[in-house]
């Protein structure tokens, strides 16, 4: 009898110790398969229209924004005229992440028209074209321009302002639009009488 148990035991120990062993390494392994399990990624893919850079980022974690994300986002919709960059509000980044979801494309890649102006631009760009405001929002990095491949600027206006948080405007005719973290209005630029009011 004592010979059956010890025997048991042996093969008992055999298959128990590597079960041990693996359970000891399963948080190290999870967690390098989902870093932040304990906390909700946003992140967002920008394509620029103007340098063809692309970005994929995970730019906040939970209420944390991520500083070293955001800096690489700064970069990436720099004023590509003259290459300055200004820290953005991260705010706006929110409403991009929640505007392709809204849309049905969570995820989705954002062509950017233009991020960041500083003065000069925004001058030159006065001076040379209509529908840029004298005191824009783009100098102060507030403001993103924007369309998204395969989903209509129409369909994209009236989710951004579903969201209401912030200025929209609609530019169909260059088929972008305008979204920005000041407060909530819109405008048609160069549009039909009836899309002038709300949807």
């Amino acid at each position: 009898m004592q010979t059956t148990r010890s025997l048991w035991l042996a093969i008992a120990l055999l298959f128990l110790v590597p079960f041990d062993c693996a359970l000891a390494q399963l948080p190290e392994a999870f967690s390098q398969r989902t870093p932040s399990h304990d906390g909700h990624e946003h992140f967002i893919r920008l394509y620029n229209t103007h340098t063809a850079e692309r970005i994929d980022v995970v730019y906040r974690r939970d209420d944390a924004y991520i500083p070293e994300a955001l800096a690489k986002l700064d970069y990436f919709l720099r004023d590509h005229r003259t290459g300055d960059v200004r820290h953005f509000d991260p705010r706006l980044y929110d409403i991009l992440s929640d505007l392709t979801a809204s849309v049905g494309r969570p995820g989705g890649e954002i062509d950017i028209v233009c991020g960041y102006r500083t003065s000069s631009t925004n001058e030159s760009l006065r001076a040379r074209t209509t529908g840029v405001a004298k005191n824009s929002l783009h100098i102060q990095a507030e403001a993103i321009d924007l369309r998204m491949p395969g989903v209509e600027t129409l369909k994209l206006r009236k989710a951004a302002l579903a969201l209401a948080r912030g200025g929209v405007g609609y530019y169909p005719h260059s088929d972008f639009i305008h979204v920005d973290v000041g407060r909530v209005r819109q405008w048609c630029f160069d549009c039909p009488a009836n899309l002038m009011g709300s949807d």
